[in-house]
């Protein structure tokens, strides 16, 4: 892709998953990364696969020891950053955690961490990174939501407020930025194959898996795919896959549809179990 070539982009959660994928993807398309995530070991792991990845051997490419729930760590991160790979023109929000469980059964501890690292985590790194995006009058942010941005389902209250956040977040910096030359992406993908989905399951409700059914998960090379794709081309919502697309259409036309259609799901369940305590 080449928009991204010889471009400075920095990625948080870029040790794994989508981060990961968008990472190596930059590599490969000669961008100089970033990437930061609390894991350092899982960083040199990463970083060694980015530079496998790369175009070219001057390729600036760094792995940054970072906790997005901490202003002044994504404040050091950005400075880091900005020294490593001479600028930057790419920001990617994309740090995230999730514990799905139903309300009355979810740890206060579990709705306060989803938020300072999910909603604050992107909020610090996009205002660490704002003053030089500002003072250079152009650059690209993207902001990694899901679709559980932009609708709830039975299991992840603390998960989808968080990410309800951030859209709003980044709708109210989408006018501030218009004067500034800096444009947003907000990504909404499904159900991926990483590491985070694996964890999720384990604990999932039944209830949310009998809602989800039998949905297919995207790979990460390809969400972070169009992720990339969004970016480039300065598109505000990108949705993966087309049952993404088709969801989040009649969320926005006929929500009441949507909710008939989950709702359905989860009398089913209901009834299948009516005899288990």
């Amino acid at each position: 892709m080449d928009f991204f070539r010889g471009k400075a982009v920095y990625i948080t959660g870029g040790s794994s998953g989508i981060g990961f994928a968008a990472a190596r993807l930059l590599a490969g398309f000669g961008a100089h990364v970033a990437i930061s995530a609390r894991g350092k070991e899982r960083l040199e792991v990463a970083l060694q696969e980015m530079k496998r990845a790369a175009r070219a051997p001057h390729q600036k490419l760094l792995a940054i020891a970072c906790d997005v729930s901490d202003p002044k760590e994504c404040a050091r991160a950005t400075q880091e950053t900005l020294a490593g790979l001479g600028g930057c023109d790419v920001v990617v929000a994309n740090a995230g955690v999730t514990h799905p469980s139903r309300v009355l059964e979810t740890p206060d501890e579990v709705y306060e961490r989803m938020m300072r690292i999910n909603y604050f985590g992107t909020v610090h790194t996009v205002r660490a990174f704002l003053p030089h995006l500002f003072a250079q009058r152009r650059g690209r942010i993207g902001i990694v939501s899901s679709m559980l941005g932009f609708m709830g389902i039975y299991g992840y209250s603390a998960y989808a407020a968080s990410k309800f956040a951030q859209v709003g977040f980044a709708e109210c910096l989408r006018q501030e930025c218009l004067d500034h030359g800096v444009g947003i992406t907000l990504l909404y993908p499904p159900d991926t194959d990483t590491p985070q989905l694996a964890e999720e399951n384990k604990i999932k409700p039944p209830e949310t898996k009998a809602i989800a059914g039998e949905v297919k998960t995207m790979s990460p090379e390809d969400v972070a795919g169009e992720l990339l794709a969004g970016i480039a081309s300065g598109a505000l919502n990108v949705v993966p896959g087309g049952m993404g697309k088709l969801t989040y259409l009649a969320k926005r036309v006929a929500p009441g549809l949507v909710n008939w259609v989950t709702d359905g799901a989860l009398k089913k369940y209901r009834r299948a179990h009516a005899d288990r305590p």
